[in-house]
């Protein structure tokens, strides 16, 4: 024990010494040579520096991934592209109506509801009621008498309104067959609709487009209404087939409506996925505020839009989302909906780094459009020039802004990236389209008939898209092309304020209601 204490103790031998000696080795072991040792730390440091390199472009990336999924989790409504109906169980109250906003900016404390002074709305009386019924007292209400004798000196009046008891009018039609002089017979001709021995007529046939394009039935629901509330029990194969002859009726309705779209000086175009057949499909319109055309195709693109046939010849202003396709028709102007650029600037700013120009920009863009509406409302047809330079400068500076916060990458050529650009962030995306399409973004402040939105393509194609949400799709691609007429005939009706249900009939009767041409 003792030996080993003094040998633990006793100091190492110097290798200066050893070297002296002339030998390599103390206490059995062999030295590096110093240069060697340094070689070999430094190559240590090398291969040390570039797993930490790896290591930290990794979380580079995953600190990117995350940012996206973050992103993905906050993406609503209201900073995104997505439909309100998506934001489920997490939607957040109503946001309040235009009235209702412009109050708040100006400060008031506006209710909701009827306002003091409004005019307000009730059911009036009618001055010829159909039917009139008289309650007399038989008695008197303090002594008991008879009253039947007795003088009217007063009637307070009240009229209910109500459906009359509703149910099919059957109407027998004789085709007498006369027989002539020289001997021959000759039978009278049946109305146009009368082809069976018992067949609905053209206002049940009406009802059921009815109930179908504008109330969004399926088809076996649609059926059941029409037992339930007149009686007709009609078999959902009958409603299909009362659809297709209603739809096959339009031709001349569709071609009147393709040729006044493609003349039109702005008209609104979009277009959404729809199942048909168990395979997506896309849902195009094209509209204005007195027209609307609907039509479905299995591509999304310039083949399907052709196939529309308004945008081939249309030269006005097409007010559109961005969407690639549009961008072809080159012959037309094109100005972009800046409702969807405000939501995306939303999901943007709440990105690190972002939040200065993002929101920079939808204050301009607000800004302006509030201009535009001063504007409007006093008389002019643009705005002032030196205003609509400060608004131009300002988006210039607000562009430079984003870019300094996303650096435009070096465009790089790799067998793996045939465009030979580096994937850009979703910031870097919505800036470079900001950028280049900045007179299409500012087309409202530049020409004052093309709206700030594409609110007008938006609500036409919603009710498409509620059709799609209760049916779940269509089974057929002819069903959903027969759908998309009727819908283009029943939603251009409601917007030169006819009626729906006479225009309907007037389909059964042969003689299709057509769009009045606008006036200039």
């Amino acid at each position: 024990m003792t030996r080993c204490l003094q040998r633990c103790q006793s100091p190492p031998a110097r290798a200066g010494t050893a070297d002296q000696e002339g030998g390599n080795t103390a206490s059995g072991g062999v030295l590096d040579d110093p240069a060697a040792t340094i070689a070999r730390l430094r190559a240590e440091i090398v291969a040390r520096d570039a797993v930490i390199a790896t290591l930290e472009a990794r979380i580079s990336q995953l600190d990117a991934h995350v940012v996206g999924l973050e992103a993905r989790l906050r993406a609503n409504s209201s900073n995104s592209s997505r439909p309100p109906s998506a934001d489920g169980l997490a939607k957040g109250p109503p946001r309040p109506n235009r009235a209702g906003r412009r109050a708040a900016q100006a400060g008031t404390s506006r209710k909701p509801g009827g306002q003091p002074g409004a005019a307000g709305a009730h059911l009036a009386q009618v001055e010829h009621p159909d039917v009139v019924v008289v309650h007399a007292p038989k008695r008197c209400g303090r002594c008991g008498g008879e009253l039947v004798d007795a003088g009217v000196v007063g009637v307070e009046v009240r009229q209910v309104h109500d459906l009359p008891q509703l149910g099919l009018l059957v109407t027998e039609h004789r085709a007498e067959r006369r027989r002539c002089g020289c001997g021959t017979v000759t039978a009278a001709a049946f109305p146009c609709g009368v082809r069976a021995p018992a067949c609905y007529g053209p206002g049940v046939r009406a009802a059921a487009c009815y109930l179908h394009g504008q109330q969004h039935l399926p088809v076996e629901r649609t059926a059941q209404a029409l037992a339930d509330l007149v009686g007709a029990e009609v078999a959902s194969g009958t409603v299909a087939a009362i659809l297709g002859e209603c739809a096959d009726g339009l031709d001349g309705f569709v071609e009147a409506v393709r040729a006044q779209l493609a003349a039109a000086p702005v008209a609104h175009f979009d277009e959404t996925g729809a199942r048909v057949a168990g395979r997506l499909h896309w849902l195009h319109s094209a509209s204005t505020d007195r027209l609307s055309l609907f039509t479905v195709h299995p591509k999304r693109g310039t083949e399907a839009m052709d196939r529309a046939g308004v945008l081939p010849g249309f030269q006005g202003v097409a007010v559109h989302d961005g969407w690639s396709s549009y961008g072809r028709y080159q012959q037309a102007t094109h100005a972009r909906c800046n409702a969807h650029h405000l939501r995306e600037l939303a999901g943007v700013a709440a990105l690190p780094g972002q939040r200065a120009w993002a929101t920079g920009m939808a204050a301009l863009l607000i800004e302006a459009k509030w201009a535009v509406g001063r504007a409007v409302a006093a008389g002019a047809d643009q705005l002032d020039p030196r205003r609509l330079h400060h608004y131009r400068a300002r988006y210039q500076a607000i562009i430079d802004e984003g870019w300094r916060a996303n650096p435009r990458p070096a465009a790089t050529r790799t067998s793996g990236d045939r465009a030979g650009r580096q994937r850009r962030s979703k910031a870097a995306n919505l800036l470079a389209r900001l950028d280049d399409h900045r007179e299409e973004v500012l087309r409202f402040a530049t020409d004052f008939r093309v709206p700030f939105d594409n609110n007008q393509a938006e609500r036409d194609i919603r009710m498409a898209k509620l059709q799609q949400k209760i049916s779940g799709g269509w089974r057929t691609l002819p069903g959903a092309k027969r759908f998309c007429r009727l819908r283009s005939y029943v939603a251009t009706a409601r917007k030169q304020q006819v009626g729906v249900l006479p225009a309907l009939r007037r389909v059964f009767e042969g003689d299709p209601w057509l769009p009045a041409a606008a006036g200039p």
